[in-house]
C-alpha cells in the first residue's frame, strides 16, 4: 500500500528576508520545495500533500508548473500556531484512506533528505508496535532542536523542544530531525488530543511521541545532518547548497565525467544526461535542462544553460550558450554567445566574439570570430567573414536572413534582412547587402577607389613646415 506524504511548507520564513517565499528559493537551480517532493516520489509516494501557508498562490503556481496541475495535493494553514495544527490542516485532505495508511511528514525546508532515507522511515513506522517511527540526527554544533527523551530501557518517551527542555535535558545529543512516519489511524486520534500546554502556545507534532509511548515507543533512526538540515536563512541556504553541489559533481564525476576543479564546477540538479568522458574546465557552470554527449569539453569559465551538446563537440573558454542546440563535432569559442533558439548542426565552427540569436548554422557552416547573426538561415559550408552582421531588426520587427550551403560573406559585410544570400555566392568585403544576391553571383557596393600619387609625402612636408613656423623665436 503506498504511503501518503505530507510537506509541511507553510511558514513565513521571515529570516530570510525575502519576497520569495522560503521553499521556492533555488538550490542547484531547484526550488527547495521541488527537492523534497522529488524525494518523496521517488520513495514511493502515491500522493503528496503540500501543507500551505504564506503567498500560498505562488507555491502552488510553482508546484503546477513542476508536476502538473493536481500533480501535488494542497492543503492550507491559513495561520501558523504549529506543526501539529499544520496537519491537522491537512486531514481533510485524506478523509477518504483507511485508518492502516502509513503518512510521512516531511518540512518542505530540508531539500537534501534522500528518498532511501523516506524509505527506511516506511519501512519502520510499517514494523514499529506503536505504528510510527521518526528520524533523529546529533548536529554538529549545539542547536535549539527537540531533545529525545528516553526511559531507562531506551524505550523513547517524549520529545522535548528546546525552548521547554531542562538544562539537562538539553545535554541529550539525540535531537528531532523533525520527519516523521505513523499510521493514519493514530494519527487522526494523536492530532485531536494535542494541546497548546508548552512555552510557545502551539500545538506541536512532537507530542505524538507521547501518546506512541504508550503503544510501545516509536522508533528513531539515526540520520546525518547534512542530509536532515534545514534552512533557516541565508547562511542556511549557502551551506545547503554547497552540499548538494559537492554531492551532484560526485554522482557525475563517478559516472565518467572529469572536473579539473570540482570546488569551481556548478551543475544544476536537473542537467542531464551527461555522456561518458566529457571533460570540465574550472569555472564551468551547467543549468537548467543542459544535456552533453560524449566526448564533450567544455573550457573553462563556460556558461550553459538549457543547451543540447552532441557528441565531441568542443566549447571553448568563456562562452555563454542557452536554450540552443549543438550539434556533434562543432567548434565554440572562445568567448561565443548562443541566445536563445541557436541551432549549429555538425561540424559547425563559431570563434571569438560571434553572437546568434535565433539562427541556424547548417553543417560545415563557419564564422570564426566577430559577427552578430541573428534571425538567420546559414547553410552548409558557408563562410561568415569577421565583422559580418545581419540587420535584423528595423525597430519595429525582425526579419530573416537567409544564407545558401557554399555561399561566402566578405568581411564586414551588412545583410540588410529580410534577404536572401544565394547559393555559391560571394559578397564582397566591406558590402551592405539590400536586395537579394543570385545564386553564384558577386555583391559589391565598395565606392571606386582612387589613388592620389605623392599625397602623403607633400602632407608630411606640409605639416612638417607647419609646426616648424610656430616654433618659439620664429
Amino acid at each position: 500500500m503506498s504511503p501518503i506524504v505530507f510537506i509541511m511548507a507553510a511558514g513565513l520564513g521571515t529570516r530570510m528576508k525575502s519576497e520569495t517565499p522560503k521553499v521556492l528559493h533555488p538550490v542547484a537551480g531547484r526550488p527547495v520545495l521541488h527537492w523534497v517532493v522529488g524525494a518523496a516520489r521517488a520513495a514511493g509516494a502515491g500522493r503528496v500533500v503540500a501543507i500551505l501557508g504564506h503567498k500560498h498562490e505562488i507555491v502552488k503556481a510553482s508546484l503546477d508548473a513542476r508536476f502538473g496541475v493536481g500533480g501535488v495535493d494542497i492543503a492550507l494553514q491559513p495561520e501558523q500556531r504549529g506543526t501539529g495544527h499544520a496537519v491537522q490542516c491537512a486531514l481533510p485532505a485524506v478523509a477518504n484512506e483507511p485508518d492502516d495508511k502509513i503518512v510521512v511528514i516531511l518540512t518542505g525546508d530540508a531539500p537534501l533528505l534522500a528518498s532511501e532515507r523516506i524509505a527506511e522511515l516506511i519501512s519502520a513506522a510499517e514494523k514499529s508496535p506503536s505504528g510510527m517511527a521518526l528520524l533523529s540526527t546529533v548536529p554538529p554544533r549545539p542547536m535549539p532542536y527537540g531533545r529525545l527523551v528516553r526511559d531507562s530501557a531506551g524505550v523513547l518517551q517524549k520529545i522535548v523542544e528546546h525552548p521547554d527542555a531542562t538544562e539537562e535535558q538539553r545535554k541529550i545529543l539525540d535531537t528531532n530531525a523533525g520527519f516523521y512516519a505513523i499510521r493514519l489511524g493514530h494519527l487522526r486520534r494523536d492530532l485531536a488530543a494535542l494541546k497548546a500546554d508548552n512555552a510557545k502556545g502551539e500545538l506541536y507534532l512532537t507530542d505524538l511521541v507521547a501518546h506512541a509511548a504508550t503503544r510501545g515507543g516509536a522508533t528513531s533512526i539515526d540520520a546525518p545532518f547534512t542530509e536532515v538540515a534545514g534552512i533557516n536563512d541565508r547562511v542556511d541556504l549557502a551551506g545547503v547548497e554547497l552540499s548538494a553541489r559537492r554531492r551532484i559533481n560526485e554522482g557525475w564525476m563517478r559516472a565518467g565525467v572529469t572536473m579539473i576543479d570540482p570546488a569551481s564546477t556548478f551543475i544544476d540538479a536537473d542537467v542531464g544526461p551527461l555522456g561518458k568522458d566529457i571533460w570540465l574546465g574550472p569555472n564551468v557552470c551547467l543549468r537548467g535542462k543542459t544535456s552533453l554527449a560524449d566526448g564533450v569539453r567544455i573550457d573553462a569559465g563556460s556558461v550553459l544553460t538549457d543547451v543540447t551538446v552532441a557528441e565531441a563537440t568542443t566549447i571553448k573558454p568563456y562562452s555563454i550558450l542557452t536554450e540552443s542546440t549543438i550539434g556533434a563535432r562543432a567548434q565554440i569559442g572562445p568567448f561565443s554567445h548562443c541566445r536563445p533558439e541557436s541551432r549549429l548542426d555538425e561540424d559547425v565552427h563559431l570563434g571569438n566574439f560571434v553572437e546568434t540569436k535565433k539562427t541556424h548554422l547548417m553543417a560545415g557552416a563557419k564564422a570564426n570570430h566577430l559577427a552578430y547573426l541573428g534571425d538567420a538561415s546559414i547553410g552548409t559550408k558557408a563562410n561568415i567573414g569577421a565583422g559580418t552582421i545581419t540587420c535584423n531588426y528595423d525597430g519595429v520587427g525582425k526579419y530573416k536572413t537567409t544564407i545558401e550551403a557554399g555561399a561566402f560573406i566578405g568581411s564586414d559585410s551588412q545583410l540588410v534582412a529580410p534577404v536572401t544570400i544565394g547559393r555559391d555566392a560571394y559578397v564582397g568585403s566591406g558590402t551592405t547587402v539590400t536586395k537579394d544576391v543570385p545564386r553564384g553571383a558577386l555583391a559589391l557596393t565598395r565606392v571606386k577607389q582612387v589613388n592620389v600619387e605623392g599625397w602623403a609625402d607633400r602632407f608630411r612636408e606640409a605639416q612638417a613646415k607647419k609646426r616648424k613656423s610656430t616654433e618659439p623665436g620664429k
